[in-house]
C-alpha cells in the first residue's frame, strides 16, 4: 500500500478535525483525566467550598458521610462494573515539554512537515513544545519513532549525540594547556552516550503485533519507552474511551438510537479481505444464518455510501466489530467510532471478554466467543431482532458514558508530552521490546 493507502486503513485516523471536534475533545480530555488521577470527587469538592464559606457540618458527621459513600462507591464499583480510570492528568503544575516527531508516520523522511496541534487547546496538556525540526533534536526531552517508518524504510536513525558535538570538543581540547586534562575530556567525550542527556525515545506502534514485521530486528536498550494501544505501554493511547457524560452535547445524543431508522440487522466494513483470517472464517459461518451486509474494499463488500459510515452504520442493529487479528488490548475504532458511536450494538472479535470488559460494560456488547457456534450467535441476533426491549438494554452505558475517539496523530503526540511532565528523572530502557509485545 501507499502512504495515504496505509494512513486510511484506520477510519477514524482519516477523519479531518472540526472545531466541535476539537470542543469535544478537550473536554473529554478534561473530563476524564480529573476523576482519574485523584481529583476531588463531586461531593468532596462541594464539601471543601462549604468549609469556605463557613457551613461545615461537624467533622465527625463529615466522616461518617464519607465512609457510607465509600462503602457506597465500592459497592456501586462491584455491581456496575465501573470502568478504570485512565491514567492521565496530573494534579502537579505542567513543566514545559519538547517533543519531536521523527517522522511524519506513514509519510515521508526527513523530519514531520504537519502543523504542530496545541495540546492545551485539543486536550487541555499545557507547556507542551511539539517539534518537527530536526535541527531541533538536542532540545527535546522525548523523541518519538513510529514502528511501520522504521521498519520499511532505509535506516534514518538521529546520529549518536557524541558525534554531534565533537567537533566543538575537540577543539577545546587543543586548547588545553594541562596534558591530564586534556587525556580526562578525551576519555569522557569516548564514553559520551548516544543520545541528548535525559532524552527519551519513544517507541509508538498501533498494529497488532501479527501487522508489526520487524520488531525482532531492533536492538535491545534502544528504546527509552512504549507509546501504543496497549494498557501496560508507558505512555497508554488506546483507539478510544468512554468518559463520564457531562455536557448535552456529548457522543452519542440520546439514550437509544431511533430504532425506526434503522432498517438493517447486521453490517460489517471491511477495509482488507484476507481468506486467512479468523475474522473472515466466521462470516462466512455466520452468513449462511443471517445476512450480513458487507461494504468495503475487497470479498463481497459493496462501496460506503456517499452519506458515510457514521450514518451508514446507524441504519443497522448490529455491527460487526471484527478485528484483523486477536492480540491483548488491540481493540480498535471498529468499537469505539463504527459501533458505539455509530449507535449499533458491536458483535466483536478480538480478544477475549475479560479483556473487553476492562474498557467497557459487560452489557454493551455482544461477543462471539459467548456462544458455542456461529448458529447460535444468529439465532440471539434474531432474537433480539424481535424483542426490542431486550434490545435496548445493549444501550444503558449511554446513561453515564460518551465516546472519545482518539485523533490520530495529534493525540499520541500530545500524551506523549504529557507522559514526560508526569514522569521522574529515573532512567528506563526496553530490553527485549519484541518479547513485551508479542506476548
Amino acid at each position: 500500500l501507499g502512504p495515504a493507502g496505509r494512513l486510511c486503513q484506520h477510519e477514524s485516523r482519516c477523519r479531518s478535525s472540526t472545531p466541535a471536534d476539537a470542543r469535544r475533545a478537550a473536554a473529554a480530555a478534561a473530563a476524564l483525566p480529573a476523576r482519574a488521577m485523584g481529583a476531588p470527587w463531586g461531593w468532596v469538592a462541594g464539601w471543601r467550598r462549604g468549609r469556605r464559606r463557613g457551613r461545615g457540618l461537624p467533622w465527625t458527621a463529615w466522616a461518617l458521610a464519607a465512609a457510607g459513600l465509600l462503602c457506597t462507591a465500592l459497592f456501586a464499583y462491584a455491581c456496575w462494573e465501573q470502568l478504570p480510570p485512565l491514567p492521565w492528568g496530573s494534579p502537579a503544575p505542567s513543566r514545559p515539554v519538547g517533543v519531536l516527531l521523527w517522522w511524519e508516520p506513514f509519510g515521508g523522511r526527513g523530519g514531520a512537515t504537519r502543523q504542530p496541534p496545541d495540546c492545551r487547546l485539543r486536550f487541555n496538556i499545557s507547556g507542551c513544545r511539539l517539534l518537527t525540526d530536526r535541527a531541533a533534536y538536542g532540545e527535546a526531552q522525548a523523541v518519538l519513532f513510529h514502528h511501520r517508518d522504521l521498519v520499511k524504510r532505509p535506516p534514518d536513525w538521529p546520529p549518536p549525540w557524541g558525534a554531534q558535538v565533537r567537533i566543538a570538543e575537540e577543539l577545546e581540547l587543543r586548547v588545553l594547556d594541562d596534558e591530564e586534562e586534556a587525556v580526562a575530556a578525551a576519555k569522557a567525550l569516548a564514553t559520551a552516550g548516544p543520545r541528548p542527556p535525559g532524552q527519551r525515545w519513544v517507541w509508538m506502534n498501533f498494529e497488532s503485533p501479527s501487522h508489526s514485521p520487524g520488531l525482532h530486528s531492533l536492538a535491545g536498550d534502544l528504546f527509552n519507552w512504549t507509546l501504543s494501544y496497549r494498557a501496560d505501554s508507558d505512555v497508554f493511547v488506546p483507539y478510544g474511551y468512554l468518559y463520564t457524560r457531562s455536557h448535552p452535547g456529548d457522543q452519542p445524543l440520546g439514550l437509544v438510537p431511533p430504532l425506526a431508522r434503522k432498517r438493517g440487522l447486521v453490517a460489517w466494513v471491511v477495509s482488507h479481505w484476507d481468506e486467512r483470517q479468523a475474522r473472515v472464517r466466521y462470516y462466512h459461518q455466520l452468513s449462511r444464518h443471517i445476512s450480513v451486509d458487507v461494504f468495503g474494499r475487497g470479498g463481497p463488500g459493496q462501496p460506503v455510501p456517499d452519506s458515510g459510515l457514521l450514518h451508514t452504520v446507524a441504519r443497522y442493529k448490529f455491527y460487526l466489530a471484527f478485528e484483523n487479528s486477536q492480540h491483548l488490548d488491540y481493540i480498535t475504532e471498529k468499537l469505539w467510532r463504527n459501533s458505539l458511536l455509530a449507535g449499533a450494538v458491536p458483535v466483536v472479535l478480538g480478544p477475549d471478554r475479560a479483556n473487553y470488559e476492562r474498557f467497557v460494560p459487560r452489557s454493551a456488547f455482544i461477543h462471539v466467543d459467548d456462544f458455542p457456534s456461529a448458529a447460535s450467535l444468529a439465532a440471539y441476533l434474531l432474537f433480539l431482532d424481535r424483542n426490542p426491549a431486550v434490545y435496548r438494554r445493549y444501550f444503558s452505558w449511554r446513561r453515564s458514558y460518551a465516546v472519545h475517539i482518539t485523533s490520530f496523530w495529534d493525540e499520541p503526540w500530545c500524551r506523549a508530552c504529557q507522559a514526560v511532565q508526569m514522569a521522574g528523572d529515573r532512567p528506563k530502557s526496553i530490553r527485549n521490546l519484541a518479547s513485551w509485545f508479542e506476548r
